[in-house]
C-alpha cells in the first residue's frame, strides 16, 4: 500500500482494520496542540494545511489531530521518538518532546499521500483526503543526523537554503552543517569586519567543472547572508527542530579572508597583499599567519558567530592546511619557537586549540575534520571523521564524540556511475544502493562501549561543480533518501529491496510534488547521455580531484 511506504523506515507499523480502515479529514477536521507543541500545529497549517486546503480549526472537542507531549515517549524512545495513532475517528501523535511530536506530523503528511508535499491545491477536485488507520512507533538511531551544504564555493540564496531545510526535515534530518568560508567566498556578514563580505564574498571568475577543465565562466561570482538572514534561517531551522551549525574554516581554506584582511596571512612570506579571492579549485598554499593579530581577528568574528548560531557546536574546519608558507615565515618560526612546538604540525595543533579552549570557556564545543586531532583536543571537543574511518575511531578511543562522513560513502558531490555521462563526473562512484549500505558504526567499534562516541552520521555536498540548485539537487537526491534512513532507522530494520519498492511506489513521487530535481533511478537525464563531459574521459572507479 503506497501511503505506508514511508521513509524513512519506521521501528514499527501496524495496520489497523477498524470500520473502513482510514481516517477522513475534511473542513470539520480539528487540531489540538497540547502545550509546547503549538509550533507543529503552526507547521501543519502551513503545509498539510495549504495542500489540502483544509483549515483544521482549534479544538479539543470531537474527531481530530491530537499533539501531545508524552513522558512515557520520552522515557522509552527518546526526546524524539513519537507515537502516532491513527484509527476511524482520530489522529494522535504522542511524542517524547515537541520535537518527536514534528517528527510524527511529518509521518503523518506521508501517510497522506504525495500531493500533501505541494504547496496549494491541485485545480482538479480532491474528492477527499484520508490517511491509512495505523499505528506507527519511531525514533532515531542516531541524534546527528546531518547534511552539509558548501555555500562557500557557490553561493546558494537564501531561499535556496530555506528550502533544503523543508527537504532535511521531510526526511527527519535534524543537523544543517553550513560551510560558510572558504578560499572562494566568504559567505556570512561580521560586521565588525566589513570588508570580509565587500571583498571577500566575490571572485572574479570561476573555473568550470574540476581538476584539469580549462573552461572559466568569466563572469564574478558571489553573495553573502546578512546577520539578519542568518537569524532567519536559524529560526526557520528551529521551527523544524534543525539546528543549524556554522563552519568557519581555519587556518586553511582562508584566502577569501586574506583578500580581505591581508595582515591575516602569513606576509612575511608571501605577498598577500597581492590576492584575490581564489578563483581556482583544490588545496590552496595560501593560510593563515599564527600570529596573535589573526587569532584576536578570529576571536571576533566567533563572538558575532555565536550571537547568531545558538546550537552547541561551532564547526571551525581544520582540515588541508599546507605547511610551506609557515616554513619560510620568521613569524611563523618564531610561535614554534616561543611555544616549544616540534614542528608546524604541532603549530597546526596549537592554533586548533587555542579555538578549542576559546569556545569552551564559552560553553561551547568545537567540531573539526579529522585532522585536528593530531595535536589532542579539550574533552568536549567532536570529530567529523571525513577521510575514511580511521579518524572517527581514533575520535571514539580518545574519549571523544564522532560525526562519521567518510568521503568514500557519503559525499554526495561525488559521480552515481561510472562511464562519461555524468554531467562532471568526479569522486567514487557511489550509487543510491551504495549510500543505503553505509554502516556509520565503525567495524571496530560496534558492540564496544566506544561505540557510543559515535553520536551520528553526515551527508556532504560539495560545491565547485554543482552551481546551480538544480545541479545540487541532482547530486544530492535520492541519495539523501538513501541516507536519511541510515540515519534514522535501526540497523536491522534496513532492507534495500523494500527502500527501493518504498521509493518506488511512494517517495519519488513525493520528491516531485516537492519540485526536487533528483536524478532519475533508470539513469541521468537524456541530454546528460554523452560522452566527453569537459573533454575528460574517466575510467576505473578512483576519484578524479
Amino acid at each position: 500500500m503506497a501511503d505506508t511506504d514511508l521513509v524513512p523506515a519506521p521501528r514499527q507499523l501496524r495496520e489497523v482494520p477498524p470500520r473502513d480502515g482510514r481516517y477522513v479529514l475534511d473542513q470539520r477536521t480539528m487540531l489540538a496542540a497540547e502545550p509546547a507543541t503549538e509550533g507543529v500545529a503552526r507547521w501543519l497549517r502551513a503545509t498539510v494545511g495549504a495542500a489540502t486546503g483544509l483549515p483544521f480549526p482549534a479544538g479539543r472537542s470531537g474527531s481530530g489531530i491530537w499533539l501531545r507531549i508524552s513522558p512515557e515517549i520520552a522515557e522509552r524512545w527518546g526526546p524524539e521518538g513519537y507515537r502516532l495513532v491513527v484509527d476511524g475517528y482520530q489522529t494522535v501523535i504522542d511524542g517524547g518532546s515537541a520535537a518527536g511530536v514534528f517528527w510524527g506530523a511529518q509521518t503523518f503528511r506521508q501517510l497522506l499521500g504525495p500531493d500533501a508535499y505541494r504547496r496549494a491545491p491541485l485545480s482538479r477536485n480532491q474528492a477527499e483526503w484520508a490517511v491509512p488507520c495505523v499505528t506507527v512507533e519511531d525514533s532515531p538511531r542516531f541524534t546527528w543526523r546531518g547534511f552539509m551544504l558548501d555555500v562557500a564555493r557557490h553561493f546558494m540564496p537564501k531561499d535556496g537554503v530555506l528550502r533544503y531545510i523543508d527537504l532535511l526535515a521531510a526526511h527527519k534530518l535534524n543537523v544543517l552543517h553550513l560551510h560558510l568560508t572558504d578560499d572562494q567566498g566568504w559567505r556570512i556578514e561580521i560586521k565588525r569586519y566589513p570588508k570580509l563580505t565587500e571583498v571577500g564574498a566575490w571572485r572574479d571568475r570561476t573555473r568550470v567543472g574540476h581538476g584539469k577543465s580549462q573552461i572559466w565562466d568569466e563572469r564574478p561570482h558571489g553573495g553573502y547572508y546578512t546577520q539578519d538572514d542568518i537569524r532567519e534561517i536559524v529560526a526557520y531551522a528551529a521551527e523544524r527542530h534543525i539546528t543549524v551549525v556554522p563552519e568557519i574554516d581555519v587556518p586553511g581554506h582562508s584566502q577569501a579572508a586574506i583578500a580581505a584582511y591581508p595582515e591575516l596571512g602569513n606576509a612575511d612570506a608571501v605577498d598577500t597583499a597581492a590576492l584575490g579571492v581564489w578563483t581556482d579549485w583544490g588545496i590552496n598554499p595560501n593560510v593563515l599567519a599564527p600570529t596573535d593579530g589573526t587569532l584576536r581577528f578570529y576571536e571576533g568574528v566567533l563572538q558575532e558567530v555565536l550571537e547568531l548560531f545558538p546550537g552547541q557546536f561551532v564547526h571551525i574546519g581544520g582540515d588541508e592546511c599546507p605547511k610551506e608558507q609557515w616554513r619560510r615565515s620568521p613569524a611563523a618560526q618564531a610561535r614554534i619557537k616561543e611555544q616549544g612546538l616540534r614542528g608546524e604540525d604541532e603549530l597546526q595543533s596549537w592554533f586548533i586549540r587555542h579555538f578549542d579552549t576559546w569556545l569552551a570557556q564559552r560553553g561551547r564545543r568545537l567540531i573539526g575534520w579529522d585532522e585536528i586531532l593530531e595535536g589532542g583536543l579539550a574533552p568536549g571537543a567532536a570529530v567529523s571523521s571525513w577521510r575514511g574511518y580511521a579518524g572517527g575511531i581514533a575520535a571514539a578511543e580518545a574519549g571523544h564524540d564522532v560525526v562519521v562522513c567518510p568521503e568514500q560513502q557519503v559525499y554526495l558531490d561525488h559521480r552515481q556511475a561510472d562511464g562519461t555521462e555524468e554531467p562532471v563526473p568526479i569522486g567514487y562512484v557511489r550509487t543510491l544502493r551504495d549510500v543505503y549500505h553505509f554502516e556509520p558504526v565503525p567495524p571496530q567499534l560496534a558492540g564496544t562501549e566506544r561505540a557510543k562516541h559515535v553520536i551520528g552520521a553526515q551527508a556532504n555536498i560539495w560545491t565547485e561543480v554543482t552551481e546551480t540548485q538544480q545541479r545540487v539537487d541532482y547530486q544530492t537526491f535520492p541519495r539523501l533518501s538513501a541516507f536519511a534512513e541510515v540515519a534514522w532507522s535501526a540497523a536491522d530494520r534496513r532492507d534495500w529491496p523494500d527502500f527501493e519498492r518504498r521509493m518506488e511506489r511512494a517517495h519519488y513521487a513525493r520528491l516531485d510534488a516537492l519540485g526536487v530535481a533528483y536524478r532519475p533511478p533508470s539513469g541521468p537525464y537524456p541530454w546528460q547521455r554523452r560522452p566527453g563531459v569537459l573533454g575528460r574521459p574517466i575510467d576505473g572507479s578512483p576519484p578524479i580531484v
